[in-house]
């Protein structure tokens, strides 16, 4: 798309609304440029809008520009950022802000794939909990030994782990058990004792015992072990605990009569897959005799599989329970495109939203979506690969799917240009990926934002 061209923006439509709509819509419009991305930091004191820098898309190029940010707010939002590029941001474990260094450590590896020597740096910190922090990652064992030695306790208990123990002269041992902090001394005798070892092997119960334990606990173990017999396992079908019940219905070596005997209960929510469906699910046979089972529960257990026979996938996706469909959808990039659409709309549960953005879920033919009452079927229209303006134009004031409309980068160029003074379309149009770059530093420009820094 080319420059929009002209000043479109009368001095009587450039509210300090508008102004205010377009500085958030550029936020979170995908095609920002670096330049542009630099041009809102600036302008960004971190007060209630840095939350953003953690969650758009951010290249190499933004994330130096974030982690250079004098701004504390922009810096410690970043590292919460999991695109943001490790390279620009390791930056951050020297960081100036003792705070900066220490979430850094606490949080930084949990995102990505640290390089080794971040570590290292880290434990080298003029700050205590950083050093600390910094004992969670992969440390070499000559530094963690360091660290078993430091003056401030936290790091020396964080640093104390029974690899690290063989490691450690003899004076440090020695030193650790006898460390003025009580729970470093107790850290230390806990790896010296180690009284697992010294244990004896325990006898364990018979499959008679454990069936007619008094614990539930026990006895549903029991019920779900395959090593009990199943004569035996099934005395267990009559048990006043529910659980146990369940867990006996879903045992592999019952046939589906035994199975469809059994008066269990499924339960509300999410539930633990058997262990012969988790470990075996990938082998055909399994797959099969799991979807074609009587019991909901294998059935929704198998659908949580990846890479299912065509067949299986078919058969699922016809199962008469909504969540045996419903987590076809959620796990796998199988389900077919008509049950991908139909959970979207329909399903209100938790991630409803997720399921557009299924590989299955655009596909042509969701244009005639955009009458629908359903107003999740009308935002669906909207990834119809076929539709054009015209489709986009019919949904652009659609109360419930009008936001989406506006952002859609087929919106003619005179529409996107007129909607960036209309107020309650101006943010949405702002984050258009269409809008030219020219115009996205005009409108910065007319916010009264000054140019990006040179660096």
């Amino acid at each position: 798309m080319t420059d929009l061209g002209g000043d479109p923006f009368p001095d009587d439509r450039v509210t300090d609304e508008i102004v205010d709509a377009w500085l958030g819509g550029l936020r979170w419009n995908p095609a920002m440029t670096a330049s542009v991305f630099e041009r809102l930091l600036a302008v960004d004191n971190g007060s209630g809008h840095a939350r953003w820098l953690s969650s758009r898309a951010l290249d190499r190029e933004m994330t130096a520009a974030a982690v250079a940010s004098p701004v504390i707010e922009h810096r410690l939002a970043v590292i919460e950022n999991n695109t943001a590029d490790v390279d620009a941001l390791v930056a951050l474990a020297q960081d100036p802000s003792p705070r900066v260094r220490f979430v850094f450590a606490a949080v930084g590896g949990d995102l990505r794939q640290l390089p080794a020597e971040v570590p290292e740096i880290m434990a080298d910190d003029s700050e205590a909990r950083v050093r600390a922090m910094a004992t969670q990652w992969g440390l070499p064992p000559h530094v963690r030994a360091r660290l078993a030695e430091d003056e401030d306790a936290r790091v020396r208990k964080a640093a104390l782990t029974r690899e690290l123990w063989p490691h450690l002269s003899t004076s440090v041992r020695e030193a650790l058990l006898a460390d003025p902090e009580p729970t470093v001394r107790e850290a230390a005798a806990a790896i010296l004792s180690d009284p697992v070892e010294d244990l004896p092997e325990p006898s364990l119960p018979t499959p008679e015992e454990r069936v007619g334990s008094d614990d539930p606990t026990v006895r549903r173990a029991a019920a779900q072990d395959p090593d009990v017999p199943t004569t035996l396992a099934l005395r267990l079908a009559q048990d006043p605990d529910p659980a146990v019940v369940l867990a006996l219905s879903m045992r592999e070596d019952l046939t589906e009569e035994q199975r469809s005997a059994i008066a269990y209960v499924v339960p509300h929510g999410y539930h633990v897959p058997p262990r012969w469906v988790v470990e075996r699910g990938h082998e055909p046979a399994v797959a099969r005799r799991a979807a074609a089972s009587g019991h909901v529960l294998l059935r929704r257990s198998i659908a949580m599989r990846r890479n299912l026979p065509a067949d299986v996938v078919d058969l699922l996706a016809r199962d008469e329970d909504f969540f045996v469909k419903l987590t076809l959808c959620e796990y796998g990039d199988q389900a077919p495109h008509e049950l991908v659409v139909e959970m979207y709309a329909y399903w209100h549960g938790l991630k409803w939203d997720s399921l557009r953005f299924h590989r299955n879920f655009a596909r042509p033919g969701l244009a005639r979506y955009a009458d629908h009452p359903n107003p999740r079927l009308r935002h669906a229209a909207l990834a119809d690969p076929d539709g054009g303006p015209n489709l986009v134009m019919k949904l652009i004031d659609d109360p419930a799917v009008g936001c989406w409309a506006l952002r859609d980068p087929r919106l003619p160029a005179g529409e996107l240009l007129r909607r960036l003074t209309v107020p309650g379309s101006a943010w949405y149009a702002a984050a258009n990926p269409a809008l030219p770059h020219a115009t996205m530093h005009r409108l910065l420009d007319l916010a009264d934002v000054g140019p990006a820094p040179v660096r």
